[in-house]
């Protein structure tokens, strides 16, 4: 008779042990989503300072969160490749299109900027960069 009732209630053993599982996992995904906000509010927090020091404007603490995240993004992927130094470069143009397009002298302090963000969200590549950044011929040309 044991074994009849262990058998009919099987189902809701195994019911349990699945339902606990999905909560553990559950359980842990929202620690890491959680983990990861606290890291991304941190480095924000560390931006900020950092940007704030150097005498430059400072974006909200949500706009840094949502485009650098945890980890940097966009700007923190291979920042010293080809493609990315070309993409850089160009936006230190006098924004024409076709024959009217030329470079001109970007102000020293806005480039500089770009090294403050990699020495907060990825310090392992700041080095690469920095020797493209003294290549380039920067000049104060941005009044206050």
């Amino acid at each position: 008779m044991s074994s009849m009732m262990a058998s009919r209630h099987r189902w809701i053993y195994i019911g349990a042990i699945v339902l606990l599982v999905g909560m553990l996992v559950t359980g842990l995904l929202t620690y890491t989503q959680l983990h990861q906000t606290n890291e991304a509010n941190r480095k924000a927090q560390q931006l900020s300072s950092a940007l704030s020091a150097a005498g430059y404007p400072v974006p909200t603490q949500n706009q840094i969160v949502h485009t650098l995240g945890e980890d940097g993004g966009a700007v923190c992927e291979d920042p010293a490749n080809a493609l990315k130094q070309a993409q850089w470069t160009y936006g230190m143009s006098n924004g024409a299109g076709g024959p009217g397009q030329r470079p001109v002298l970007s102000d020293r302090e806005v480039v500089f900027a770009e090294s403050i963000v990699l020495s907060v969200y990825c310090p392992d590549k700041l080095a690469a960069i920095k020797d493209k950044i003294d290549d380039l011929k920067l000049h104060d040309t941005v009044r206050n």
